[in-house]
């Protein structure tokens, strides 16, 4: 009898977006079937956390991890599966950098909570009642898990051994490094599996003319030439800031094949620290004037900031390390 791999994969943070591109493998999943044992997928069957916590150390050969850290009850998953798996892989942009989750490192644990349940118009809590981490009723306690202060990424709460990025992943990317997992043959320890050394700008199809622009708009607000670059039509792009491989080999990018400027899910390219910052500084170079009330004004029209060059990669910035500074003064 051959002895299949024991495989886990988890949700933690995120929008289960991740465990979609999972099934969209197809007809590979029969394949996986066939050579693994899947030990745990809570969004695809029953499982408990016992049965986890009863393996003995290293019983899982791969696991998949997807989803942001940002309960107590996360990062005891987290911890426990790193313990339990030989190989541990960040699934997606949410355990790689944060992702969209990470925006709320804009707020405290405390500012969210009193955003969402004693502000927002829809609520109706006139008694001011906050979720407790314990209550107790007649039948005995009842916990939740504990709201942390911060996203955090799966990286910077354990030991990572593998990264698939992605908001989400391609199918093909993560079955590609399924297989390269099954066949015994993932690349050095660290590596970011599924992407490509180049840009996503190194792969875009659109024609770039050295243009500047003295506005910036959102994608609906102007009628784009679809033959031209994104940027030199003041729409803002990622490409330049982000790794390419969110398509097949010699394809176009995913949302430019869409006539969407890239988003920048898959991260910062290789080399690069701060994904941010380099868009920022593309974009800074985009501007058509050396004044600086005029410099202003342009770089004022961009909408969101740090939703826009941070969308999901803010937990994971130099950024994050300077809010974080400055909240404790």
């Amino acid at each position: 009898m051959v002895n299949k791999l024991k495989v886990a994969i988890y949700w933690a943070g995120g929008c289960g977006g991740c465990d979609i591109a999972l099934v969209e493998m197809g007809p590979h999943l029969l394949e996986l079937d066939a050579a693994a044992d899947i030990v745990l997928w809570p969004a695809a069957m029953d499982g408990k956390y016992q049965d986890v916590e009863a393996l003995p150390d290293g019983a899982i050969d791969l696991c998949l991890f997807n989803g942001s850290v940002r309960t107590s009850e996360q990062e005891h998953l987290a911890h426990l599966l790193r313990r339990k798996s030989k190989v541990l892989v960040a699934l997606g942009s949410c355990a790689h950098e944060g992702c969209i989750p990470g925006l709320a490192n804009q707020m405290s644990a405390e500012e969210i909570m009193r955003r969402v349940y004693l502000e927002v118009p829809s609520m109706d809590n006139a008694a001011g009642t906050m979720p407790q981490t314990v209550t107790r009723v007649p039948e005995g306690e009842v916990t939740l898990p504990v709201f942390y202060d911060y996203v955090n990424t799966l990286a910077q709460t354990v030991p990572v051994d593998y990264t698939i990025p992605g908001c989400p992943p391609s199918a093909h990317q993560i079955w590609r490094a399924l297989e390269l997992a099954l066949a015994g043959q993932l690349p050095e320890l660290g590596s970011t599996v599924g992407v490509y050394a180049k840009t996503v700008c190194d792969q875009c199809p659109r024609v770039r003319q050295g243009t500047k622009v003295k506005a910036f708009h959102r994608p609906h607000e102007i009628e784009m030439d679809p033959q031209r670059c994104f940027l030199e039509q003041g729409v803002i792009c990622a490409g330049p800031a982000t790794r390419a491989g969110c398509n097949q080999l010699g394809k176009p990018p995913l949302c430019i094949s869409a006539a969407m400027p890239c988003r920048g899910c898959y991260g910062a390219p290789e080399g690069v620290e701060d994904q941010g910052a380099k868009l920022a500084a593309a974009v800074a170079s985009m501007v058509d004037s050396i004044d600086e009330a005029e410099i202003a004004k342009i770089v004022g029209g961009i909408a969101d900031p740090v939703g826009t060059f941070y969308r999901f990669s803010l937990s994971s910035s130099m950024l994050r390390q300077a809010m974080a500074e400055e909240r404790k003064r």
